[in-house]
């Protein structure tokens, strides 16, 4: 069984067992998290597609840390006119693990 769950404007395939990173959540770790965005159920073939979202069908997980992903770089530069800035940033997550999925 698996679905597709919505969260931070971002959508995840998530099966029992998974573990995701996440855009960060309010959440201390150890706590318990629900999905009630979900968009698809797949029970060994049977098909459910919301519109868009499935009513009595959540995502049950628990948070196993929080944290910041590695640094990117980003430059900015404007060619002729000796304009250049560089800046790093790191984006926080959430890393859950998908303890059931309830349709």
């Amino acid at each position: 069984m698996y679905g597709i769950i919505e969260t931070g404007g971002k959508q995840y395939k998530v099966q029992t067992g998974d573990v995701i990173m996440i855009e960060r959540l309010e959440a201390e770790v150890g706590d318990t998290v629900e999905f009630d965005q979900v968009l698809i159920l797949n029970d060994n073939g049977d098909l459910q597609v919301g519109t868009p979202y499935i009513s009595g069908a959540k995502v049950v997980g628990k948070v196993l840390e929080q944290g910041k992903r590695r640094k990117i770089l980003v430059f900015k530069y404007k060619p002729k006119i000796n304009y250049r800035r560089r800046y790093g940033h790191r984006q926080p997550y959430t890393r859950v693990l998908v303890e059931e999925i309830v349709s």
